[in-house]
């Protein structure tokens, strides 16, 4: 019976929206208590995109998970997750731009000049905001399934770019333990697509995603 009620979809659609705003929730308690380290914006920089990262590859990984268990009913957090996955990548460029950079065109026109990886970065989260427009089920509609599937594949392409994006940043610095680990479940996840892709009748039918993920 309780197992029944966790696999409702609003009821995981809840669980998900708490569990995913906790590290918000952690980030704002750690900046009113000033205790975000000696450079307080880049650490917010930081784990926003790192929590943006984390959602995205979960969101990749609902479909995996599905063809594996058989659970159905986990389809839906593929773009609950997508979503909150986004939200973080825009307080990551909100922070970057406003926080960082004070709104200075100038500043953020030579950031993409000078710095690759952040030219990587707004590729994807341009990517990403183009995804995050077409995802309520009336853009859906309007698209129509077909179209909406073939434009909501750039997501395994946006999501490449911002594991690049992060791992060109770490470089400079020799941290590269983090983003080469989103990297590694990356390359699974995308060889475990391509895996089921090749595999006759099944593969192509079962990675099929509905509109909207649901």
């Amino acid at each position: 019976m309780v197992l029944n009620q966790w696999r409702q979809p609003q009821t995981l659609r809840r669980l998900v929206w708490v569990l995913v705003s906790l590290p918000l929730a952690w980030l704002m308690a750690k900046a009113l208590a000033i205790e975000l380290g000696a450079n307080p914006v880049e650490t917010l920089e930081h784990e926003t995109g790192s929590w943006a990262l984390i959602l995205l590859l979960a969101s990749l990984a609902v479909t995996p998970l599905r063809q594996w268990t058989g659970w159905g009913f986990v389809a839906p957090l593929r773009r609950t997750l997508g979503l909150f996955g986004f939200a973080y990548a825009a307080l990551h460029v909100l922070i970057y731009a406003v926080l960082d950079r004070s709104l200075l065109w100038s500043e953020l026109l030579a950031d993409l000049v000078k710095r690759p990886y952040v030219m990587l970065g707004m590729a994807a989260f341009t990517l990403l905001l183009v995804l995050a427009c077409t995802s309520p089920r009336r853009v859906v509609k309007r698209l129509g399934a077909a179209r909406w599937k073939v434009l909501h594949r750039a997501v395994y392409l946006a999501v490449p770019l911002a594991v690049l994006h992060f791992t060109w940043l770490k470089m400079d610095k020799n941290l590269l333990a983090r983003p080469l680990s989103y990297a590694a479940v990356l390359g699974v996840l995308l060889g475990l697509r391509l895996w089921w892709l090749k595999r006759p009748a099944r593969g192509a039918a079962g990675l099929q995603s509905s509109p909207a993920g649901e």
